[in-house]
C-alpha cells in the first residue's frame, strides 16, 4: 500500500515545523467557531492539521 502525504502522520512531515499555511488557518477558524472553541496562533503545519482532525470530529466535519 503506497502512503501519501496525506495520509502520513503530520509529526513525520519534513515541513511540519513550518508556519500553517493561510488556508489551514482559514478552515480551523471555520472549525473553531461552529466548536465554539479558541485556536492558537502561531501553530506549525503539522500542529495546524492535527487540530483540524480533532475539530472535525468534534463537529462533525470532514466524514
Amino acid at each position: 500500500m503506497t502512503t501519501t502525504n496525506a495520509e502520513k502522520d503530520p509529526s513525520d512531515w519534513t515541513t511540519g515545523d513550518e508556519p500553517a499555511t493561510g488556508a489551514q488557518e482559514s478552515y480551523l477558524h471555520t472549525l473553531a467557531t461552529e466548536a465554539k472553541e479558541e485556536v492558537p496562533d502561531g501553530l506549525t503545519k503539522a500542529e495546524a492539521s492535527e487540530k483540524i482532525d480533532e475539530l472535525q470530529e468534534k463537529t462533525g466535519r470532514g466524514r
